[in-house]
């Protein structure tokens, strides 16, 4: 029995982590609590999922790149509704310590390694985050990105084909679209791809149409709009040390690790001039990757699949607005200046969330913008201390 003081711990905890909780030790579930509708859910739901496997006897599923950003939120995530997970990851820029179920040291340039694993492993489905993402970076380094995101991307496809893995949720990229196109975007607006990194990914969305056809694959895409926030508990977060998203960029201003902020450019035809952008909590992500797969598992055919959906909210968030909720949540002023405009900066991108909310019943749990601020904040105050 557990003592008053735990049970009173754990109400509490359930009030701020409505539907239940999952205890972690070694990356491995200890001790899971759930609401009655909750475990209903959890029990009746379309994987099936019985309570044992909370123990990791679910679906086995690869996460590629899974020691980074997302892929780490995603594995979690996993976890947590019952799968058990295999990462692999190069730590190049991953984090060995945000790791999570078993973790493999390797890369997709290892062929050997993949028929290795997904020998030894018996998976089930794969999430595929190990890319180089960095657009400036690929337009001054473009083979990078093409042995990194093509051909390691190639070998995990016919390492699939050849053990017979026929789903995978890919990590894609709204930077696939046509800068002229119109916002919000839709998943059928026009595609022309202006850096090697957004070329790439579009490339892998292509082999995954042609393996669709050749080997019955069954795949959804998801193309992200601006991925940003930390997990809700503080464990896990952005660590790059040289960030060039927005946020992690405020914050280290805020936090005094840079000087000043770099506006570029502030003659958009927007209300204030800046920018506007689509931003997507990295939990709401991983809990769209977990919609990707249950659609994936819950096929009752081996027709080919290719589905992509856009991940962002719907609502735009201009460079000042963000700039000036972090001044509020921080606490800090944040200095900046304004810069010329980055080639190929787009006026306004803002996801058309229509297609993944009707199809997947993905619906953000954490949209508001000082929410998102309020998480990155206690993560970086945390790790970057």
């Amino acid at each position: 029995m557990f003592s008053r003081k735990v049970l009173k711990e754990l109400l509490e905890a359930t009030t701020r982590h409505p539907g239940g909780l999952l205890v972690l030790e070694e990356n491995k579930p200890k001790l899971v609590i759930l609401d009655y509708l909750s475990y209903q859910k959890m029990t009746m739901g379309k994987l099936n999922l019985l309570p044992q496997q909370f123990a990791g006897t679910g679906p086995k599923i690869l996460v590629t790149g899974g020691a980074g950003y997302i892929g780490s939120h995603a594995a979690r995530h996993l976890i947590a509704q019952g799968c058990s997970v295999v990462t692999l990851d190069n730590l190049s820029t991953g984090k060995k310590e945000f790791a999570q179920g078993k973790f493999i040291k390797g890369d997709l340039a290892d062929r050997e390694l993949l028929d290795e694993i997904f020998t030894a492993e018996k998976i089930d489905a794969v999430m595929h985050f190990a890319a180089s993402i960095e657009v400036e970076e690929s337009v001054h380094d473009p083979g990078k990105y093409y042995r990194n995101n093509v051909f390691a991307g190639l070998n995990l496809l016919e390492a699939m084909a050849k053990h017979g893995v026929k789903r995978i949720v890919f990590s894609s990229t709204c930077t696939v679209y046509d800068e002229r196109a119109a916002s919000p975007l839709a998943e059928d607006a026009p595609l022309n791809p202006t850096s090697p990194y957004a070329e790439t990914k579009l490339v892998f969305e292509h082999m995954l149409f042609w393996y669709a056809q050749a080997c019955a694959l069954q795949s959804v895409t998801l193309r992200y709009f601006n991925a940003a926030g930390a997990s809700m508990d503080g464990s896990l977060g952005y660590a790059g040390e040289n960030p060039t998203h927005l946020i992690p960029n405020i914050l280290n201003v805020a936090l005094g690790k840079k000087e000043v902020l770099t506006v570029f450019g502030n003659d958009f035809q927007t209300h204030d001039g800046t920018t506007i952008r689509d931003f997507v909590h990295v939990e709401d992500l991983a809990a769209a990757h977990y919609l990707a797969l249950d659609y994936l598992l819950s096929a009752r055919d081996t027709k080919p699949i290719v589905e992509v959906f856009n991940v962002g909210t719907g609502q735009g968030h201009s460079v000042l607005e963000i700039i000036n909720e972090a001044c509020d949540r921080t606490g800090h002023m944040i200095r900046f200046e304004v810069g010329p405009r980055r080639a190929g900066d787009r006026e306004r991108v803002v996801a058309d969330p229509s297609k993944i909310s009707k199809v997947l019943g993905f619906v953000p749990k954490y949209s508001d913008i000082a929410t998102i601020i309020d998480s990155a904040w206690r993560w970086h105050k945390a790790y970057f201390k």
